[in-house]
């Protein structure tokens, strides 16, 4: 009953990270609100329940049992441990190659390192706390699941700067390549709704990144997705309105 009680106040938490409300839940398991805060408050969610939920948050049940068990992962780095990636191009390629779980010998053979070099450099990961450098040259990941890079900080305005100079610099017309652009007009309500589909479409990025963790390196490929949202219209149409009748995201 204690375990059961645990998953429930995980499951809690996703729900805050994501910003899902108990009327979301109700509404994906076509119950009343009131009967879904008496299922958390008596702590009596079935197990397809309890799944169905986890599917609408784009996580799985396990997700809830690390969250539960409290594993000695980290979230983030600091700004100054960002700062020293960046200034460093062979660095930041190990750290980033390691956290996808590339091995030693995966990193050696596809980037112009010495073994010594690369040792040296995973050495260094390893103080930071992003990863353990075992016996053998094995890598060990410390990331957990719901690891980022400080927001609007050293990594990523690099990687935005990569976004913008070469990301977009594409067709995106040959296969494992697609870019949507859509407009319109939508009320308050039904962009914040779009922002909740946005981010669990990211969530399920991240799940299938997880899975396919297990994968062999030939059949992984890295992979970038941008996701983005607005209220915004095109200058020549700011530039024509009336004195007045500009609008506010308030």
């Amino acid at each position: 009953m204690a375990q059961t009680g645990a998953i429930i106040d995980a499951l809690k938490q996703a729900l805050r990270e994501q910003g899902v409300t108990y009327a979301q839940v109700a509404q994906c398991l076509e119950l009343s609100e009131a009967s879904v805060k008496r299922l958390f408050a008596d702590r009596q969610f079935s197990l397809k329940r309890l799944d169905e939920v986890c599917e609408y948050l784009g996580i799985e049940i396990s997700d809830l049992v690390r969250k539960m068990e409290g594993d000695h992962t980290i979230k983030s780095l600091t700004r100054e441990q960002e700062e020293e990636l960046v200034s460093d191009a062979k660095l930041l390629i190990v750290a980033v190659s390691a956290i996808n779980r590339w091995t030693f010998d995966d990193i050696l053979g596809t980037y112009d390192f010495e073994s010594t070099e690369l040792i040296r450099y995973l050495a260094k990961l390893d103080r930071t706390g992003l990863i353990e450098l075992l016996p053998g040259n094995r890598i060990k990941p410390l990331i957990s699941n719901d690891f980022n890079w400080q927001k609007h900080g050293p990594i990523q305005q690099y990687f935005e700067s990569q976004v913008q100079q070469n990301f977009f610099n594409c067709r995106f017309d040959s296969v494992g390549e697609l870019r949507l652009f859509v407009t319109g007009m939508l009320s308050r309500n039904s962009n914040g709704l779009m922002q909740q589909k946005l981010k669990r479409l990211a969530q399920d990025f991240r799940h299938y990144h997880q899975e396919d963790l297990s994968l062999p390196l030939q059949e992984r490929h890295g992979s970038s997705m941008v996701l983005a949202i607005r209220p915004w219209e095109l200058s020549v149409f700011e530039e024509h309105r009336r004195p007045g009748t500009e609008k506010r995201f308030e």
